[in-house]
């Protein structure tokens, strides 16, 4: 199938005269922020700023709230707690929602919209303007004592072994230009995760296994309530031990005094900003009503145990959870089993259909086996011959199949 036609394609040009010193500088700048040529880096600047001219005169800029009526976003289903909304949820951020009124947004935003571009800096760029609409309505939402809690995974520059900042840039936007706080940053480490992407970490072996998504914790002032008694882990079983036989209070070699307190049982640890869950799932009542319906299948779902640890302890029964990219309704679903009043909004119609199986006949409970601990190995843990580095950086890919035996046999 042919490549079809740009709508914008590019077919002026300018000429630019420069010295070659100039040209030289103008070349190693492109090439350390990531551009593969000049041309690119002086759109990118360009773009720059076209943006920052736009944010110093707001006058000039659409009023937001006219752009997206309520009347483009409609009520899909209804349950004891919460509202499945079918639309644009910048239409319910502005139209629907009351200022104020939310108590915790919990989303994952489709990182796949930069997925299919060229990962440069100026596409984090364009993700961000894409996301301005929906920041300004999370601010406009938001309690002062709310949380915004957006799960985003990081992305690969196509072609090249080395990573996109779209979602540092969004962070830094949001808190930059919206006046968000990172109230913690959280990473969600999924342990069955296959090694991706192959070419990278298989073939080339080059890098290793990407299998943590960045989960930013915000809040529209530096106190958003929260609690974290109500998402203890497990003790160890040395704390346990220390727990059963006493501690002797004493100054650690760092400095650290830790007191009589220490040996105190609170019912459970502290648990770090790591958060081990296995998304695994791929039978059970969603997938097998919307295998049953023929509806497809939402294809990033996160494991309901993300939304609960964050529903948890950042709001109380009653309180209002909305997820502006709702999919399969997820938070939904879990807030529901928590008495928590909840919001999901979604363009794709399809995915709606598929999240009813969340909710009939009757809503669906927490699930009932707990992801179980996966053991996270300390690093150099196996003897390693000093095999040769790739000395290219992986730049040229190994040979496979007879060409690798030919290589073998020749060395």
């Amino acid at each position: 199938m042919g490549r079809p036609k740009s709508k914008h394609p590019r077919a002026r040009t300018t000429s630019v005269r420069l010295t070659d010193s100039e040209h030289e500088d103008m070349a190693r700048a492109a090439a350390a922020a990531g551009f593969k040529t000049v041309s690119d880096y002086l759109r990118h600047l360009h773009e720059r700023s076209r943006r920052e001219q736009a944010a110093a005169t707001p006058e000039a800029q659409p009023n937001t709230a006219s752009q997206f009526p309520a009347s483009l976003v409609r009520p899909f289903h209804s349950t004891q707690h919460g509202t499945i909304y079918q639309g644009d949820s910048r239409s319910f951020l502005f139209g629907t929602a009351a200022e104020r009124s939310v108590d915790l947004i919990m989303t994952s935003p489709p990182f796949g919209l930069v997925r299919k571009k060229d990962y440069g800096n100026e596409d984090a760029h364009r993700y961000c303007d894409w996301f301005r609409p929906f920041a300004e309505g999370f601010r406009r939402v938001l309690k002062d004592s709310g949380s915004l809690v957006i799960d985003i995974g990081g992305a690969w520059k196509p072609g090249t072994p080395t990573r996109s900042l779209y979602h540092f840039e969004l962070l830094i936007m949001l808190c930059e230009e919206y006046g968000f706080h990172l109230a913690q940053e959280h990473y969600w480490w999924n342990p069955s995760k296959l090694p991706t992407p192959a070419e990278w970490v298989n073939v080339r072996r080059i890098r290793v296994k990407d299998a943590v998504n960045t989960v930013w914790w915000l809040s529209p002032t530096p106190w958003p309530k929260a609690s974290n008694r109500r998402v203890l882990a497990p003790y160890s079983p040395s704390m346990l031990d220390l727990l059963a036989n006493g501690y002797t209070a004493k100054t650690r070699p760092s400095g650290h005094v830790i007191s009589e307190k220490f040996g105190h049982d609170n019912g459970g640890a502290v648990p770090p900003n790591l958060l081990a869950i296995a998304n695994t799932e791929s039978s059970g009542r969603y997938q097998d009503f919307c295998r049953g319906e023929e509806i497809e299948i939402h294809p990033a779902r996160f494991p309901p145990q993300l939304p609960e640890y964050f529903i948890r302890m950042l709001t109380d029964p009653g309180d209002l959870v909305v997820d502006p990219f709702g999919g399969s309704c997820v938070t939904g679903m879990v807030a529901e089993a928590l008495g928590r009043r909840w919001a999901c909004v979604d363009l794709e119609e399809e995915y709606l259909r598929g999240a009813m199986a969340r909710f009939r006949p009757v809503p669906a409970s927490l699930p009932k086996l707990r992801t179980k601990p996966y053991p996270l190995h300390a690093p150099c843990m196996l003897p390693a011959e000093e095999v040769p580095l790739v000395a290219d950086g992986g730049k040229t890919r190994p040979p496979v199949g007879a060409a690798a035996k030919r290589e073998a046999v020749a060395v």
